[in-house]
């Protein structure tokens, strides 16, 4: 019955965060925008957007390439759709729960480069073309800093 709900709160909600997104505000206090895939990842979409804001800290994720990642994200229990290792950069992942051997599980990630993941995660979000630079610049100071936090808000 639960998910009966949910998936119509999903549809109801689908044609309005196809075209919205979130931000990221780094502690350097520069802002990063950020589409939803919301044709492509609609349940992925519509429950991270439930989940803001929020606030973790990232490393880089030096096997995967050129990606800041989470392994302790808001749990979402979500179904695996539009998933895949292969990513572009400016790309979200979120890494479902099932299938419970999946090396993702409750992690996520931001691509701001060349990189592959190490399982299959749900690709849901790209960054603005115009923001990619602001991106890369905090995958570096990721890299070359430490971890960095991030605040997630709503894309007004």
């Amino acid at each position: 019955m639960l998910s009966y709900y949910f998936f119509i709160f999903v549809f109801i909600n689908r044609l309005k965060i196809m075209m919205t997104g979130f931000i990221l505000k780094t502690a350097d206090h520069k802002v990063i925008r950020f589409k939803y895939y919301g044709e492509d990842a609609p349940v992925t979409v519509s429950s991270f957007d439930l989940l803001l804001p929020f606030t973790r800290i990232f490393v880089q994720a030096r096997v995967s390439g050129q990606e800041i990642w989470v392994d302790n994200a808001p749990v979402l229990d979500i179904i695996q759709e539009n998933a895949s290792v292969f990513t572009l950069p400016g790309e979200v992942v979120y890494g479902p729960l099932k299938p419970a051997r999946a090396k993702t599980a409750n992690c996520m990630g931001i691509y701001y480069g060349e990189g592959r993941g190490l399982d299959c995660c749900n690709i849901f979000a790209k960054v603005f073309d115009e923001d990619m630079d602001l991106l890369k610049t905090l995958g570096e100071n990721t890299w070359k800093r430490g971890a960095q936090e991030i605040i997630f808000e709503k894309l007004d």
